[in-house]
């Protein structure tokens, strides 16, 4: 479409509309002044001005010349969401796949494919909500019901399922999320089964059996619009479905976390499988100039999945498009949960080559990814996890070929302890104090927001303390052996157990450290049985607690079999291992 404006004292030739957005005024093309988005701006997915009074850069001249070079930018720019439309209005989910069963839907690693729809496009654009709630509600699939799970989710769910996940509202706050429910079914289906379980729960529906048959019912329905979703572009290269990839990743770790809430872990490596292979693909996929490694790789990712949306291009006022941060966000979480798994399957993190170039600060600007804002457990301690793991797998290996070297380990092994004890002994001398940022507007508008910031950054600090305690007992004991009464560990214990019990507030904050409690948990001695359990027996309802729970089950294992003959012999992934399954605990 050719946007070039003429020169001269062609800038004021006639419009095809008096009354028209001045996108179109300033294009020259007709305009049906739907307001607050015309339908010619909204087909092609380009900011759509509205108003009364003529822009500043309507002035016949430069700056009307870089605003027509910024449209047909945007033009172009968008070209991958008007084909995307296209291919969604093509599909046809039949029936039977959505009966789809998990394993069929995920036992393999998986290709992506696209999802869209003109709603989120439109919401992004500046649709207000009387457009886009028309448009749900011609929206067959989109009723009232599902508006109240949606809202549900958002403000009940999404906090308690990612108490540190808590964005700027300057940045977009979490509207990415509501933007990827309207606009994809893959995230939709994957939102609303997760939601409307634990709306039964809230709402203290008696017939749990009944409740739980739905909830498997809507996860069906959910793996088969993913499964549907995949077959779509089946042999595509990932490079012509972006932002398909992205919401399917966003998708399968939304998936993840439902299901281990609600203590199943039957699908955790399927899950995990499918994550690890859709963001390898992403990041190993050819960019527009030969990538220079995994940061490069992922910088051009985010651009790809650009650009970011304008909320006043007037005053150049952007935040990142939906995509880029739920590609941002189900990375942290894949990350996350790889270096968590690596520790019960004893193999390096298959991201591992990924990891130091995405979570450490190595140019001084701060790391791409802030696993803290996510999960609230500093990079650092994550970090060393890894190596941890990875370390642990190495020793397995060099014991099965019969030369392990230990002076080798012990070397290895001090640069890891020495590392967390100076950055855990940091972190426990600074100040509890917040600083403040001042009185911004943002702080009158909204005082809950600028309260909740402040006590995050106290409890990940915490959680970051516990994180880093565990991570000293999994050490030594890929060093030493299961050593339940050295002093080290009796004191590494210890401390975990004093701060959950004393200073780790509200109690349900449990769940963010599940991994931790339980391997200082399996070196507990009896009578710190009772105080761990209580723990556990604290966080009402059970049935939303799933990972917790888990992890006593394992405790209460390694507990019962405290005095048997292998217990000399045992580690935390015979530990782990006990329950037959990969039991991630996230």
């Amino acid at each position: 479409m050719d946007m070039t404006l003429p020169h001269g004292s062609r800038h004021n030739s006639t419009i095809r509309s008096s009354n028209g957005c001045w996108t179109c005024r300033l294009r020259r093309k007709k305009c049906d002044e739907n307001r607050p988005v015309c339908d010619v701006c909204a087909a092609l997915h380009i900011t759509c001005h509205y108003g009364q009074d003529k822009p500043e850069w309507m002035d016949g001249g430069a700056r009307q010349e870089e605003m027509a070079e910024r449209l047909k930018h945007e033009v172009k720019e968008n070209a991958h969401l008007r084909r995307e439309v296209r291919e969604v209005r093509a599909i046809h989910v039949p029936g039977e796949l959505l009966g789809a069963t998990t394993s069929e839907s995920l036992n393999s690693e998986i290709e992506p494919c696209p999802e869209a729809s003109a709603i989120a496009i439109r919401l992004q654009r500046g649709a207000d909500c009387k457009i886009v709630s028309k448009e749900i509600h011609d929206n067959a699939s989109f009723g009232r019901s599902c508006t109240v799970l949606i809202t549900f989710y958002l403000e009940n769910l999404l906090p308690f399922l990612f108490p540190f996940y808590c964005p700027s509202p300057l940045e977009g706050g979490r509207s990415w999320i509501l933007e990827m429910m309207i606009s994809s079914p893959v995230v939709r289906q994957a939102t609303l089964c997760q939601s409307s379980y634990f709306f039964s729960l809230a709402q203290g529906t008696a017939n749990h059996h009944a409740v739980w048959e739905t909830v498997l019912s809507q996860t069906r329905d959910a793996f088969g619009v993913l499964r549907k979703s995949l077959q779509v572009i089946d042999g595509s290269s990932i490079t012509e479905h972006l932002h398909g990839a992205v919401r399917i990743m966003a998708s399968v770790m939304q998936m993840q976390r439902f299901e281990i809430t609600v203590l199943c872990f039957d699908n955790c490596q399927a899950h995990l499988n499918a994550g690890l292979a859709l963001f390898k693909q992403l990041l190993e996929s050819p960019g527009p100039v030969e990538s220079a490694g995994p940061s490069s790789n992922f910088n051009s990712v985010v651009n790809r999945l650009g650009p970011p949306t304008w909320i006043s291009p007037a005053q150049d006022v952007k935040v990142q498009s939906a995509e880029q941060a739920a590609f941002r966000f189900s990375s942290a979480l894949l990350i996350f949960d790889d270096i968590v798994a690596s520790t019960v399957l004893q193999e390096k993190p298959r991201l591992y080559e990924y990891q130091h170039c995405l979570l450490s600060d190595s140019n001084g600007t701060g790391p791409l990814l802030n696993l803290e804002t996510v999960v609230g457990c500093q990079n650092w301690v994550l970090l060393q996890i890894s190596e941890i793991s990875a370390l642990d797998a190495w020793k397995k290996q060099c014991k099965t070929a019969g030369n392990l070297d230990v002076i080798d380990l012990v070397r290895r092994a001090t640069a890891i302890k020495e590392f967390l004890e100076t950055h855990l002994t940091r972190l426990e001398a600074e100040s509890s104090a917040i600083a403040q940022n001042g009185n911004s507007l943002l702080d009158a508008f909204n005082v809950h927001y600028y309260q909740h910031s402040k006590t995050s950054v106290c409890q990940s600090r915490l959680t970051t303390r516990v994180w880093a305690h565990a991570a000293l007992i999994y050490l030594i004991i890929v060093v030493s052996g299961w050593q339940p009464a050295s002093v080290e560990v009796r004191y590494h214990v210890g401390r975990v157990i004093d701060i959950l019990t004393h200073a780790a507030s509200p109690k349900a904050l449990l769940r963010t450290m599940v991994w931790p409690f339980c391997v200082a948990g399996c070196l507990a001695e009896p009578a710190q049985e009772a105080d761990l359990r209580e723990m556990v027996l604290a966080l009402q309802p059970p049935s939303v607690f799933g990972t917790v729970r888990k992890a006593l089950e394992i405790m209460e294992n390694v507990w019962r079999n405290r005095d048997t003959s292998d217990s000399a012999s045992r580690d935390l992934a015979m530990c782990f291992r006990s329950q037959g399954e990969l039991v991630l605990l996230v």
